[in-house]
């Protein structure tokens, strides 16, 4: 997913991490990689993404899809609740309505899904995707809107946000 929908405290919970808050690398540049085993040695790798569309992101996007392709995606979205983030090199706070983030949110996934797409074609076996919605919190009495509005976008390709949802 993109920048701000909260990623690093997704695979820090799937993982059993726990990070001190003040400790957070907010928009990590890097891939980050992570373990979660049970005692008798089985368990999962995975590996997060850095949401900038930077070049960082685009290498890491090569290695996860083609070098080294992965079982399965967890693709997070925020339902244009994403935090946020300042342009490198800039101070103050950053600003973006929930329009614009929805749309960032819609290109996000569009580029990833042509990944998934191509790393699928290539592969012998199937290819799991999971899309994740975090930050429910900040609309708990639209779940259900956003459970559309995600279907829409995600399952069917559909590229224009309906209004009533917006």
């Amino acid at each position: 997913g993109m920048t701000g929908v909260g990623k690093t405290r997704l695979a820090d919970r799937l993982a059993r991490r726990t990070t001190a808050e003040s400790t957070v690398e907010v928009g990590s540049a890097t891939m980050e990689r992570r373990t979660r085993r049970s005692a008798k040695g089985k368990g999962f790798r995975f590996r997060v993404v850095p949401g900038d569309n930077a070049a960082t992101r685009l290498g890491a996007l090569d290695e996860v899809f083609h070098d080294d392709p992965v079982d399965g995606v967890l693709h997070v979205v925020a339902w244009g609740h994403a935090t946020p983030r300042r342009t490198a090199g800039t101070s103050g706070d950053a600003a973006a309505n929930r329009e614009e983030q929805l749309a960032a949110e819609l290109e996000d996934w569009t580029i990833t899904a042509h990944r998934i797409a191509s790393m699928a074609l290539r592969r012998d076996r199937p290819v799991w995707l999971v899309i994740v919605v975090t930050k429910a919190d900040l609309f708990p009495d639209e779940v259900d809107d956003a459970v559309r509005y995600l279907s829409l976008i995600h399952i069917s390709g559909a590229h224009e946000t309906p209004e009533h949802l917006v």
